[in-house]
């Protein structure tokens, strides 16, 4: 018979959700809910078309965020139900299913803890990612594209709305860079700590002589700001490039010109968008992203924290903040937080909650 004495961690669970909704403040979340809602039937609402965007969007992410603390809630009280009846029953099944909720109940919660410590100035925002190819060739490329499905899965596995926004796919394999955005409270907090450079080390599947490949990704995070926010970019300041979106291999797979590149000239900043269907929504998503990446620099620049929030990321040796080992031996480990496990396929398969909760802790250290 599979033990069932779990009130230990049963108790702890409970303190732990407890702590969780004093920082939630439920009232408050729910004040602010039922404000949103009244704006949000406004007959005037979509008049101001980024105003409404704005509004759905607070109000989607606070429903989000007070209907999970409420599931957590009665998936708590139902596992004391649950126990009783495994109790009564006296058979294993009963007993598993108990212990398989309460392992979920404990990455929820676990979830919901870090979040708790997120309370940056953008930390609520969604979040828009940009991974690139860096040194190593071939196998670079194929690295970012791994990378960039890693956080697909991770996304779609706490079902979080994403969007890929805009694609550069290799010539023999791979992607050179891809952006795409996480639509979920907190996204941009949970995923900051996620920028930086990413190293690969395995053996080379385009290298015939099956030698030890090292290649390396970039990854960049910056918050999709509300429309309240964005800075003004004066058109002068912008040079707007058309062209045919195009997908692996070179294959068109759009007969008119509605890919957008923005280049912002005082900058450099390039932002490019070909996922919309039309130039009109392309160039109107490249603008949002342009807008948020360069009032991070803006920011950063005012608080001269550039290296904090930022940093120079050149996807090369020396600044690597992960390390994916597939040979010799099999690791992921965090250089930062040293975090590590032996199982990189179920991270790339979008297991992330343990780098990036070791992740926020450890900021959350180095600013105390």
């Amino acid at each position: 018979m599979i033990s069932l004495d779990v009130s230990d961690r049963i108790a702890a669970l409970r303190s732990s959700f407890a702590d969780i909704v004093s920082v939630v403040d439920l009232p408050e979340l729910t004040t602010r809910i039922t404000e949103l809602s009244e704006k949000a039937r406004a007959t005037d609402l979509w008049d101001d078309q980024a105003s409404a965007q704005a509004v759905t969007s607070a109000l989607s992410h606070a429903q989000t965020q007070r209907d999970l603390v409420n599931d957590v809630q009665q998936r708590l009280d139902d596992l004391d139900v649950l126990l009783d009846m495994a109790k009564e029953a006296g058979d294993d099944d009963s007993a598993t299913e108990v212990l398989n909720e309460l392992v979920a109940l404990e990455s929820v919660i676990g979830t919901l803890e870090v979040q708790t410590l997120l309370d940056g100035e953008y930390d609520p925002l969604p979040a828009i990612i940009t991974i690139r190819s860096g040194a190593g060739g071939v196998d670079a490329a194929d690295f970012a594209e791994m990378l960039l499905r890693m956080y697909l899965r991770w996304a779609e596995q706490h079902k979080y709305a994403v969007r890929v926004l805009d694609t550069s796919y290799a010539e023999e394999a791979g992607i050179k860079s891809a952006t795409f955005e996480v639509d979920a409270p907190f996204a941009f907090g949970t995923l900051s700590v996620e920028a930086g450079t990413h190293r690969l080390v395995r053996m080379s599947p385009f290298n015939s002589a099956g030698k030890r490949q090292t290649s390396f990704a970039a990854v960049e995070v910056v918050p999709l700001l509300a429309a309240t926010e964005v800075i003004d970019i004066p058109d002068s300041d912008i040079r707007v490039d058309v062209f045919r979106s195009s997908g692996p291999g070179g294959q068109s797979v759009n007969t008119t010109d509605s890919a957008v590149r923005i280049t912002h000239l005082p900058t450099g900043t390039v932002v490019s968008c070909q996922n919309e269907k039309s130039q009109i929504q392309n160039r109107a998503a490249a603008l949002r992203v342009l807008q948020s990446r360069l009032l991070l620099i803006q920011k950063e620049e005012e608080a001269k924290k550039k290296k904090e929030l930022a940093g120079v990321i050149t996807a090369s040796w020396g600044d690597q903040m992960r390390s994916y080992v597939l040979a010799p031996y099999q690791m992921v480990k965090d250089l930062r937080t040293n975090h590590e496990v032996n199982s990189p396929q179920a991270v790339f398969d979008g297991d992330l909650d343990g780098f990036i909760a070791a992740g926020i802790r450890h900021r959350k250290q180095k600013t105390h």
